[in-house]
């Protein structure tokens, strides 16, 4: 507990010598500000300051315990009240606590080490739930939609109507954008501003996962299921009953995975590897991918009927260079998010930093414009970004490879190189765009180790 924070505890006692016992005893947390009553009357003129906890006695000169104890939960239910008797009554004990008392305890010689051990563990829970509505309000202001998605553009604005009516009911969700646009932001954004955000958010990339352990990953397995099923394990549409579960890059699951999600989707139930019993899931669906799942279908590499079921409402992410000045509200977000983070003067672009901005289409679409922001804001030695400071990784790339003299294989080593920067070194994925075999590339790095 922070010596910062400041809590009230109210007692409530009508004998002297017990009054000042207890305010004895709880002064000994300089962090409770204690105030003390003689009677119910002037304890409920205080009421409206909201105390974290009252140590209440339950036999009053002018109020019955019982009457206070209702009066103060009706005032604000999340006052904690700790009940203080002469005798041990267990009817009436059981009586207060179904009616909300923290406790009950019974007058006794170890009073004071019981009461400031109970105020504790009231305060504690309470800076505990203090913490944790902190950090949802944080949450929320992270993925409130005006600040998920900077812009001022057509195309922007439309995706905030989409995103809006996407987060009020339980429609599947599809997102579709070149890679770097930005799509699980929105799928975060969906779920919290949902009425499912205080339930759990599961993210899944399809691609990263390997094709033997997906059904394990997804729906879980029992201990001895298959070699190497040590523990039993949960799967993550189980993990994410009773909120959202994101499949990103859907487009990577094979034909027999996709006939198995058809039916989890379908009976809305999922049995684990190597299970017999069935369990029910409740969860929203959102799924993406930077691929034509249409193209795919008629190139019959997608079921059509799974594509039916999860395309849902669509809401496709413009790349960066089709979202007008976008890119300059984008840029000054990033800068001032990464001076603020680094403890650094904020810094602003210059006219020609901009006009290079604008002039570049941004392959890598928002991600490729942080990272080009973070190292522009570290290489500025002043409180301006000059157009020096805005380095690009793509530009040229064909021009530059073409005027140099090298072998077919140099070639390939070099454009292979270029995919594992692109695309985080995801080989099966790269293997698959150029046609080649994963082994292929393992040779041809091996190859090139050197060059590394």
């Amino acid at each position: 507990m922070s010596a910062s924070q400041q809590y009230k505890a109210f007692i409530v006692e009508d004998n002297e010598w017990y009054n000042k016992l207890l305010v004895h005893c709880l002064s000994q947390n300089p962090d409770i500000e204690v105030r003390s009553f003689f009677n119910g009357t002037d304890f409920l003129k205080a009421l409206h300051e909201n105390p974290q906890v009252v140590t209440l006695d339950y036999k009053l000169p002018d109020l019955d315990g019982a009457i206070l104890l209702k009066k103060i939960k009706e005032h604000n239910p999340n006052i904690e009240v700790i009940i203080i008797s002469d005798q041990s009554d267990i009817e009436v004990a059981v009586g207060l606590l179904k009616h909300g008392a923290y406790d009950y305890l019974v007058k006794s010689p170890d009073m004071h080490s019981r009461i400031f051990n109970n105020v504790n563990n009231v305060l504690k829970k309470s800076s505990l739930q203090d913490r944790i509505e902190y950090l949802q309000n944080e949450v929320e202001q992270k993925y409130n939609f005006s600040t998920t998605i900077i812009g001022q553009s057509q195309a922007i604005k439309n995706i905030f109507a989409l995103l809006k009516k996407a987060s009020a009911s339980n429609i599947n969700v599809s997102i579709t954008g070149e890679t770097g646009t930005g799509k699980e932001l929105i799928a975060k954004a969906i779920h919290y501003n949902s009425d499912r955000k205080n339930k759990p958010f599961v993210a899944v990339n399809m691609s990263a996962i390997p094709k033997e352990l997906i059904e394990s990953e997804l729906f879980g397995h029992e201990k001895g299921a298959f070699t190497g099923a040590i523990e039993k394990r949960k799967g993550k549409f189980l993990e994410a009953h009773g909120g959202t579960i994101f499949l990103d890059e859907i487009a990577e699951m094979d034909l027999s995975m996709q006939t198995k999600l058809l039916r989890i989707l379908q009976e809305r139930e999922v049995t684990p590897v190597g299970s017999n019993v069935a369990n029910k899931i409740d969860c929203k669906l959102i799924i993406a991918t930077h691929q034509n799942l249409k193209n795919l279908v008629e190139e019959k590499q997608f079921r059509e009927d799974l594509f039916f079921r999860i395309m849902g409402l669509n809401i496709h992410l413009p790349p960066l260079r089709d979202r007008e000045h976008d890119v300059l509200l984008i840029a000054k977000h990033h800068i001032d998010e990464f001076c603020k983070s680094n403890q650094m003067p904020v810094k602003s672009l210059s006219e020609k930093a901009c006009q290079k901005l604008l002039s570049y289409p941004f392959p890598g679409n928002v991600r490729e414009l942080k990272a080009i922001i973070e190292v522009a804001v570290v290489l500025s030695d002043t409180n301006e970004i000059l157009d020096e400071h805005i380095m690009f990784q793509h530009t040229n790339f064909t021009n530059q490879l073409l005027t140099e003299e090298l072998t077919i294989r140099e070639y390939t080593y070099k454009i292979i190189a270029a995919m594992l920067r692109k695309y985080n070194d995801d080989i099966p994925r790269i293997a698959k765009i150029l046609d080649i075999s994963p082994a292929t590339i393992y040779r041809i790095l091996k190859e090139f180790q050197h060059q590394l």
